[in-house]
């Protein structure tokens, strides 16, 4: 595009010749052809000009859109503003201009604007559904980050009312009742189904749910289908991968290579891998990072690809070109993961590891790497994935920064004379059984404190009353107000046994607690999230304190806490062990990764690769999400494969299930 033709647009603009089609048009050629500044300048010039259009509310918000798109929120701001003053029945005008005030860090604005639309649509009829639901939404989510779930979960469920068929709200609303600890977590109502709020519930929170490792695979099958779906352009072929010499070239995709959970386990692991053997490349998909230990990925990867602003398929093709051999995908179901991008299959091996618990149900996740604890072989039915393991599944850091002060008991307000029992793991990982089972234990250790991680105030005094209703007094269940890592590590020494959770239990958490010598006792069920702390337990050389029966769970917690002294050579032992176990060999991990590596791509060289087995898995959702989990705990089912098969044959009598895959077994 010239300047002529600009110069031309302006004229027409001035003299009122362009019609709002043809503003429309030239300011798509300009955007096509990156002439940004053109667009603004056309369209400033274009309002100036024609006050008295009677569809200039429309172009002052495509005119707002295009000044955010340029982080110029305030002219954006007033432009949205006048749209309304124009025409007040605008409704997504409201609605970016809640979005606007959000990240001009007003969200009280923010809800003001998304209120306005919900109280002007009062009749529901065609857009104004849209209009409604994403004002509901929008403010859910606003209300949510500002810690205000009650209201924020009232939102989500007249969102859902009015449109059940939002599988993302559903997501948002189910997440939200576990991070308050809203027991039963899912309550179906009158316009909306178990099977709606089952149908929606992500992988992660699934994982937290229940310890049904066969649902929690037909989930995420289910959620890989519906909110990945079949990508277009997928590769299949890799040529620079296929003809590479020298190094294998691993791939590292990571939205978490921060300060992050995530981030503290993967500390050592990108700088130890032998250079002879493997070449790191790190592609970050995560929001802006400037803590040390983002510099410290920077530093030990070969090679630091940012991607967070490349879209899949150009990400795609980067991996492509780099010639990538094995992805290691460090997301999986998680916040701000990529699968869409996985799904064009950018390398030729791709791996699941670390970051989502459990297996992706994807049909090009090639492997998932786990151990011999937390998948062992009559387990590996329940993975999509073929299960490759290391000597313990989770990497550490060893170089953890540890507050040099000490706190008493007294400043973390804990009783100086009393038993502490903790669990800093977050809320929604506390179901009602765990909580009912650590009652049990106070109960039996007279005098004795649960010091948990501090959620919303709502949340833990949700908490206290539960324990006040089985009768133990609200003052023994203390929380432990959010700190940054260094001083959160400190204070671990004051607890005397860590109390884990169960389905999904403590990963980083079990970690921290073991290096700073604090017995972890764990109940590992059947899921991947459930095993992982028996894992970390065992490696650390503690063995006894890992159980798969809840009563013993149970017992053990009493008897350590009624007889301290026995928690003593526990410590001991741990701190003993801490440079010698296999749980925080991180040479001895590396060089294991290493070996799997090793073993897919030659393996991959061969014709010789993984197919992932999703067959019958629309069976297993439909049969899985009848079961009101809420009422069962499937982990205390002596026999799980007939309680599965019992199901099955039921189902099978009135639909008959085509043979073939995992079922058989079942059958």
């Amino acid at each position: 595009m010239t300047n002529d033709i600009l110069t031309t647009a302006m004229l027409d603009s001035m003299s009122r010749k362009m019609s709002v089609a043809d503003l429309m048009r030239a300011a798509e050629t300009f955007k096509q052809s990156g002439q940004t500044q053109s667009v603004e300048t056309l369209y400033a010039t274009w309002i100036e000009h024609n006050q008295d259009n009677p569809l200039l509310y429309a172009i002052l918000f495509n005119y707002s859109v295009i000044l955010s798109d340029a982080e110029k929120l305030q002219p954006a701001r007033e432009c949205l503003e006048r749209a309304i003053a124009i025409n007040v029945e605008f409704m997504p005008a409201y609605i970016n201009l809640g979005r606007i005030y959000e990240r001009l860090g007003n969200s009280g604005m923010s809800i003001v604007q998304w209120s306005a639309v919900s109280a002007k649509l009062a009749t529901l009829n065609g857009s104004n559904v849209t209009y409604k639901t994403t004002a509901l939404n929008q403010s859910a989510r606003v209300l949510e980050a500002a810690d205000q779930d009650e209201p924020a979960e009232e939102m989500l469920r007249q969102s859902l009312e009015i449109d059940p068929r939002q599988r993302d709200v559903a997501q948002h609303y189910v997440a939200l009742r576990q991070r308050q600890c809203k027991w039963p977590v899912v309550a179906p109502w009158e316009r909306v189904d178990r099977e709606t709020l089952m149908g929606g519930m992500s992988p992660l929170s699934a994982a937290a749910y229940t310890d049904d490792p066969l649902l929690q695979l037909a989930m995420s099958w289910n959620y890989n289908k519906l909110d990945v779906g079949m990508p277009v352009g997928a590769f299949d072929a890799w040529p620079r991968a296929a003809s590479a010499t020298g190094p294998l070239k691993i791939g590292y995709l990571c939205s978490d290579l921060r300060e992050h959970a995530l981030g503290y386990l993967m500390t050592e692991v990108l700088g130890l891998h032998d250079r002879t053997k493997v070449e790191v490349f790190a592609y970050y998909c995560g929001p802006e990072a400037k803590d040390p230990l983002h510099a410290n990925f920077q530093a030990t990867s070969d090679h630091w690809i940012p991607i967070t602003g490349l879209d899949d398929a150009a990400a795609a093709r980067r991996m492509r070109e780099d010639g990538i051999q094995i992805l290691v995908d460090l997301n999986g179901y998680t916040r701000e993961a990529r699968v869409k991008l996985i799904a064009l299959r950018p390398a030729p091996v791709i791996v699941n590891w670390l970051g989502y618990p459990g297996s992706m149900g994807s049909p090009y996740h090639h492997y998932v790497i786990a151990d011999d604890w937390i998948i062992s072989k009559d387990q590996e039915i329940y993975y999509s994935e073929e299960v490759l393991r290391l000597p313990c599944y989770q990497p550490s850091n060893r170089k953890r920064n540890v507050a040099p002060h000490t706190p008493t008991r007294a400043e973390a307000r804990l009783p100086e004379d009393a038993l502490v029992y903790c669990c800093f793991n977050g809320a929604h990982k506390i179901t009602r059984s765990t909580f009912e089972r650590w009652l049990m234990i106070l109960k039996q250790v007279p005098g004795s404190v649960l010091w948990l991680l501090s959620s919303t105030e709502a949340a833990n005094k949700r908490l206290k009353e539960h324990a006040a209703q089985h009768g133990i007094a609200p003052e023994r269940v203390i929380f432990a107000e959010k700190l940054a890592n260094p001083f959160h590590l400190a204070r671990y020494v004051l607890a005397d046994l860590f109390l884990d959770t169960t389905p999904y239990g403590a990963h980083t958490t079990a970690s921290d607690a073991l290096w700073m010598g604090v017995p972890v006792l764990t109940l590992s069920g059947r899921s991947f999230a459930s095993r992982v702390c028996g894992s970390l337990v065992r490696s650390a050389g503690i063995p006894e304190l890992c159980f798969t029966s809840a009563r013993e769970y149970v017992n053990c917690a009493v008897v350590l806490g009624n007889t301290p002294a026995l928690l003593h050579p526990l410590r001991e032992r741990l701190r003993a062990g801490r440079d010698t176990c296999t749980l925080f060999d991180m040479p001895l991990l590396v060089r294991s990764l290493e070996g799997l590596y090793s073993t897919m791509w030659e393996r991959f060289l061969n014709g010789d690769m993984p197919r992932p087995d999703l067959s019958n898995l629309d069976v297993c959702l439909e049969v899985g999400s009848q079961v009101n989990h809420d009422e069962i705990e499937v982990q205390t089912i002596g026999d799980y494969e007939k309680w599965w098969a019992e199901r099955l044959a039921a189902r099978d009598k009135l639909r008959p299930i085509y043979p073939g895959g995992r079922l058989e077994r079942l059958r």
